[in-house]
């Protein structure tokens, strides 16, 4: 394989307004070859098999063995179960416990997806919530790397930095973790939008900008390209996302008080990549080619978006989604000359 176009389920429309069934057909039908499944996605098909919002962990399970059927007739790959949330570096050591018991049961879930990755976002709680202490959270992701390691079949995990990660928030930052970590299994999920929109954009500046953003972006991906091992990049999303037209700040429609404006950009204002017709304005291609060409990553281009489309009722969701997403992917492929 060299490289092949993935889309993340949610992208194709939320769960509660559309039926993943019919999202992972016309996933396969633009052309995708590999899909992620996004767990709001399993939880609504594994509701409609119990019956109630309270589904068993058979019911999940049952509902991972039908996914896994509909996506084989359809010969899509599912690369990727995510998000594992608020894990990583919780001061409340009872509520770690409490999520190892939990990933014990999605460990169960990827082998009856038939992934063998399971994604990791940092975490995003608040700070009083969360040590800083990098030493602590590789501690903490070691320990479901050797679980997923002993899992059989086994089972490796990707990390991802969010633009608005409380401490994980630059792929230098998600790289030093990786390295800290250090197990065979346990690589990242480099994304073009939290990479591009930590360090170059900022909505909640009236220029859409960071301060020297351009000078200070550019090193910041050489850097990348001269440090990063590419065998720890596990899979990569390729996404942009629009301009402001007013800084992310209170008063702005998507402003949520206590919630950081990289974060509510991020839910409402994605975009694929080349939709300049839709605001997009990241360097979003400088990054892929500094992972692709640079670093020469091969693999799955996953195509993740979140937006506030997603939220909208009716089936052109689904259709209109996947078919923007498989035209992105075509102008990269011809642009990055990829395959």
């Amino acid at each position: 394989m060299n490289y092949k176009p993935a889309i993340m389920s949610a992208s194709l429309g939320r769960a509660w307004l559309h039926c993943l069934n019919y999202k992972i057909e016309q996933a396969a039908k633009a052309g995708f070859k590999g899909i992620e499944i996004f767990y709001e996605d399993l939880d609504y098909a594994a509701r409609q098999i119990s019956g109630d919002d309270s589904p068993t962990s058979d019911h999940i399970l049952k509902a991972a063995e039908n996914i896994h059927s509909i996506c084989q007739a359809q010969d899509l790959e599912i690369i990727g179960l995510q998000p594992f949330l608020f894990y990583d570096g919780l001061k409340d050591r009872d509520q770690h416990e409490r999520l190892i018991e939990k990933m014990k049961l999605w460990l169960k879930i990827a082998k009856t997806l038939g992934t063998n990755t399971i994604q990791i976002p940092a975490n995003f709680l608040p700070a009083d919530q969360l040590t800083g202490d990098r030493d602590v959270i590789a501690a903490d992701l070691r320990k479901v790397a050797d679980m997923g390691a002993a899992a059989d079949p086994p089972v490796r995990f990707a990390y991802e930095n969010l633009c608005w990660s409380t401490y994980i928030d630059t792929w230098e930052k998600l790289w030093d973790i990786v390295k800290r970590v250090d197990r065979p299994n346990f690589g990242m999920c480099l994304d073009t939008f939290n990479i591009a929109g930590r360090e170059w954009a900022d909505p909640a500046s009236p220029t859409g900008k960071a301060m020297n953003a351009d000078e200070d972006f550019k090193r910041s991906l050489e850097k990348l390209v001269n440090e990063v091992d590419v065998s720890k990049v596990f899979y990569i999303q390729v996404v942009d996302a629009e301009r402001m037209e007013s800084p992310l700040i209170p008063g702005h429609p998507f402003h949520v008080d206590g919630q950081p404006a990289r974060m509510s950009w991020s839910r409402n204002a994605r975009t694929f990549m080349y939709e300049e017709d839709r605001g997009a304005y990241l360097p979003a291609e400088d990054v892929a080619k500094a992972i692709i060409s640079g670093l020469g990553y091969t693999g799955y281009v996953s195509m993740e978006l979140f937006s506030r489309t997603m939220n909208e009722e009716g089936q052109h969701v689904p259709d209109q989604h996947a078919a923007r997403g498989i035209l992105a992917w075509q102008k990269l492929q011809k642009r990055l000359n990829l395959n």
